[in-house]
């Protein structure tokens, strides 16, 4: 398990489809990690987080700075409302993809 993501499988026995919902894509899946909603480095170490799956947390670093979601996009409504989302949140919404690979662009 990396320091960076802390990965949570529901250790409570099987795992049923209200525990593994994605917040943000609202799929049922595997896995999921914890999002901070304000962005540590913008000051949300203790704020509220949400549950994302992987496609979903690594899109929304991809596609929007941790300035953009501290200011604009603080809340899960906000997140899926985001324009920037809408393309991806699409496609997502019709796969059956647990795992992507999209590399953070360089900034």
């Amino acid at each position: 398990m990396s320091k960076r993501r802390s990965w949570t499988k529901f250790a409570s026995g099987p795992a049923t489809p209200a525990e593994t919902r994605c917040g943000l894509c609202e799929r049922q899946v595997q896995q999921v990690s914890r999002h901070h909603l304000v962005p540590r480095e913008e000051g949300g170490r203790h704020g509220p987080t949400v549950d994302l799956c992987q496609p979903c947390h690594s899109s929304v670093h991809l596609l929007l700075s941790n300035r953009q979601l501290a200011r604009q996009y603080h809340t899960v409504e906000a997140l899926r409302e985001a324009e920037e989302l809408q393309k991806y949140l699409h496609w997502v919404r019709r796969t059956r993809v647990e795992r992507i690979t999209n590399r953070r662009r360089r900034r």
